[in-house]
């Protein structure tokens, strides 16, 4: 089942599975309580196994009302059964409703094929995240 969560819900998830076992309360990203940003997850048995932060913010060079995608991760047991597909669609349609134009994310290098399967497309080269690794800026236009 998908919902929408809050912040404190995505940080054991992104702990474990985006920095390494990291405090939890290190986890917190910039933004993630400001007015327009969300979270959301797809629960297995009562079970938080999945999650993404979306934040409104403009990518520089397009116009519009743009959303970042931050933070998406399923927890491994759960991967490859079509869950982050779902979240990210149940995700894409919600900011379609709400007039966004398109949605961006900083894409790990693990991540390109899924966000491809999607729609997304490559509008970066490739940059490495100090400890986090190698990424691309992928779009993908909404309406």
């Amino acid at each position: 089942m998908i919902q929408f969560i809050r912040t404190d819900q995505t940080l054991d998830l992104r702990s474990s599975e985006l920095r390494g076992g990291l405090d939890k309360s290190l986890c917190g990203f910039d933004g993630d309580d400001d007015q327009g940003s969300f979270h959301v997850g797809y629960f297995q048995d009562m079970i938080l196994v999945s999650i993404a932060t979306f934040q409104k913010l403009q990518r520089e060079g397009f116009s519009g009302n743009g959303y970042q995608l931050r933070g998406m991760v399923t927890h491994p047991d759960f991967r490859g059964k079509g869950i982050g597909n779902q979240l990210l669609n149940f995700s894409i349609v919600y900011l379609s409703g709400q007039r966004v134009n398109y949605l961006w994310c900083n894409a790990r290098k693990i991540a390109y094929k899924f966000y491809q399967g999607i729609g997304f497309e490559f509008i970066s080269e490739e940059f490495e995240l100090p400890v986090i690794g190698p990424h691309k800026v992928m779009y993908l236009k909404i309406s």
